[in-house]
């Protein structure tokens, strides 16, 4: 398997802070492409050797918007157990319902477009019913819960032009801290 060769923005790149497009059907080859190389790349950057082999940082999720098309396309890769991997495709995403729990991630969120380190904590929902297509124009709903929610709530906000660094109150990155759960 090769690393496909994609060009992930960085965070400051406008496109980053603009709201993606709806989805129209058939994908063209070109979006089924880019897809399949999204997902590849994810899975490459999440088995270890492949940071050092190929100067990746490892990431569950992408968006269209971070390679510079403005499409309400993400994908997510979850590692499921050691070496096995389920992905997502997800087109065109609604926020169905979501808990009124709300979540972080204790050791902080990041990002593909983000090279530095951030502090602070991004509120999320603990859990989320989303409605979407896959890669052939197909509807489904999905349930997702606790690290799954956080990234899918990450890609949404991408397609929405809001990076989690915008998220994160800048006098107090803790702000409400102690009304969330850390996960």
């Amino acid at each position: 398997m090769n690393l496909p060769k994609i060009k992930i923005l960085e965070e400051h790149d406008k496109r980053l802070h603009s709201i993606s497009k709806e989805v129209s059907f058939p994908l063209d080859e070109k979006d089924k492409k880019m897809i399949q190389d999204m997902l590849v790349y994810l899975k490459m950057s999440q088995i270890e050797g492949n940071e050092e082999k190929y100067h990746i940082r490892a990431g569950w999720g992408l968006s269209a918007c971070q390679l510079g098309v403005l499409k309400r396309i993400f994908v997510i890769v979850e590692e499921t157990d050691p070496g096995k991997f389920k992905n997502y495709v997800v087109i065109n995403p609604k926020v169905l319902s979501h808990s009124e729990e709300l979540i972080y991630v204790g050791e902080g969120e990041g990002c593909l477009s983000v090279n530095r380190e951030v502090t602070g904590i991004v509120p999320r929902y603990a859990r989320m019913t989303i409605k979407a297509q896959d890669i052939d124009g197909n509807p489904f709903e999905l349930r997702v819960r606790e690290e799954l929610s956080v990234a899918f709530q990450h890609e949404i906000d991408h397609l929405n032009g809001i990076l989690f660094v915008d998220k994160i109150d800048k006098k107090n990155p803790f702000k409400d801290k102690e009304k969330m759960r850390e996960i």
